[in-house]
């Protein structure tokens, strides 16, 4: 049987095709990155959300 096709997509649909297909892969690359920068940080012990304060405080 043969499958039905309604034609070339438009170029919209196109662009939103691969945006749907290729765009979770590409939101959890930078998820992931910026979790090691994170945890890389953590290790060195200068975590991102404190407050650094001066010596003369």
């Amino acid at each position: 049987m043969t499958p039905l096709h309604l034609g070339a997509l438009h170029p919209m649909e196109q662009a939103l095709t691969l945006l749907l297909a290729f765009g979770p892969f590409l939101v959890l690359g930078v998820v992931i990155v910026l979790r090691r920068r994170q945890e890389e940080q953590e290790l060195d012990g200068e975590p991102e959300d404190v407050e650094r304060r001066g010596v003369e405080d």
